[in-house]
């Protein structure tokens, strides 16, 4: 049994589907394939869930009509000709439904949020499915929200593991084709809700699969040759890296590395199961590979740059020392709001965190002010992280325009800056 995952930038069009079709049927014995939305679908799906969240149901029918377009396109390039399977019928039905009968304010945001974009794999694995029995492959399809039983905390929930391991055996001992495909990124709760599990999160949904399923090797597809040391968007010769341990991985993963979602290692590392970066557009290339050991230590600087984020200044109105009294109450304050934090810095009455970008910035001061603490921020920021620096990027990062703070240690030089979009 092997784990293939496949981003939406490999089915974003017509021939990466092909494509994938071809690696499916290339690869011999078991497959269980997970696969993101296609494209940029997710954000497309986020404008129409803003749009009802907002009771702009007019707007959010015409956000919707563009996802039906682009699948439409999609489609009628694979099919030769108009087409729409049932499947895909019915979600769209479904979806519309929910953005022009229901209240909005019936439930939360983010359990909403999670009902209209989870449609996304659901539309993407139907027509994946459908096509792979179109073009040979027989293939099942899996609903992953019968399959993955997730905590209630909406748009970041965790896989109960445990209890979703009888519920993947049993679909697979009832599956009657070579090929399942399910969806990554999505689960539900014990009542049915339909839950996310944070984004990029498919890479964690194939490493789940992979764990229960005792598979020989989970393998994620990707646009580029396996790893390199840095995002080609953002720097300028990257270099491949044709091993990495999975403690470097987590940390890379974690600092915000573009290689995998930061969860999807536990599991793997649990079991030993090697964890394969390919190249969907030259299958035949090694790719790399996340093992427990390799052959020699990185000698390269690893960059990566996380974007979109906030840096909260936090002090004590009371002067209260921070880390002996405050530290706990800090925190809380930022579980309450989900947000997550990448950087901590402090003296002895003061505090500096940098946290993803979020909708509940305002709730969030407004608690801290609540709470007796002074609060500046700043936003529109991004979080550098360098691991195995030179000398040279100092000079190069840590001097440069627009640097707010640098956290440095022997091997990792940190740098939140304003962003260079801005």
């Amino acid at each position: 049994m092997k784990v293939y995952k496949f981003g939406g930038a490999s089915v974003k069009e017509a021939a990466g589907v092909r494509n994938l079709a071809e690696i499916a049927r290339s690869t011999e014995g078991q497959l269980f394939i997970v696969v993101s939305a296609m494209g940029k679908t997710t954000n497309a799906l986020e404008k129409v869930m803003e749009h009802f969240w907002e009771g702009r149901t007019g707007l959010a029918v015409v956000a919707m009509q563009g996802v039906v377009d682009y699948h439409a396109r999609i489609l009628a390039d694979l099919w030769g000709e108009a087409y729409l399977p049932e499947r895909v019928r019915g979600f769209y039905e479904e979806l519309e439904e929910i953005i022009t009968l229901s209240n909005p304010k019936s439930r939360s945001y983010e359990e909403w949020y999670d009902r209209v974009v989870s449609f996304g794999e659901l539309i993407s694995t139907a027509i994946v499915s459908d096509y792979l029995s179109y073009a040979g492959v027989g293939s099942e399809w899996l609903d992953m929200r019968r399959i993955f039983l997730t905590s209630n905390r909406f748009r970041d929930a965790n896989i109960d593991i445990e209890a979703s391991t009888p519920r993947l055996l049993r679909a697979m001992e009832c599956a009657t084709q070579r090929v399942v495909v399910g969806q990554g990124f999505i689960g539900a709760t014990e009542q049915g809700a339909t839950t996310t599990i944070g984004r990029e999160g498919s890479d964690y949904s194939a490493a789940v699969v992979g764990y229960i399923l005792g598979a020989e090797s989970v393998s994620i597809w990707k646009d580029v040759e396996g790893i390199l040391n840095g995002d080609p968007k953002q720097f300028e010769d990257v270099s491949y890296i044709p091993e990495l341990t999975y403690l470097d991985a987590i940390e890379l993963a974690y600092s915000g590395a573009q290689i995998i979602h930061p969860k999807t290692i536990k599991p793997l590392q649990n079991k030993s199961i090697p964890l394969y970066v390919r190249c969907f557009v030259n299958p035949e290339l090694p790719g790399s590979v996340i093992k427990a050991e390799i052959s020699k230590p990185i000698d390269t600087p690893i960059l990566i740059l996380k974007k979109n984020q906030i840096l909260l200044s936090i002090k004590p109105e009371d002067y209260s020392f921070i880390l002996e009294e405050r530290m706990a109450e800090i925190f809380a304050i930022l579980e309450h709001h989900r947000a997550k934090v990448h950087l901590v810095q402090n003296s002895a009455i003061s505090m500096a965190l940098c946290i993803d970008s979020t909708r509940y910035l305002d709730e969030i001061v407004d608690e801290f002010h609540a709470a007796g603490f002074t609060v500046k921020y700043n936003t529109d920021m991004e979080l550098l992280t360098i691991r195995g620096y030179r000398h040279e990027h100092l000079v190069e990062f840590a001097e440069a325009e627009g640097v707010y703070m640098t956290q440095r240690s022997r091997k990792v030089l940190r740098i939140i800056r304003k962003s260079a979009t801005e």
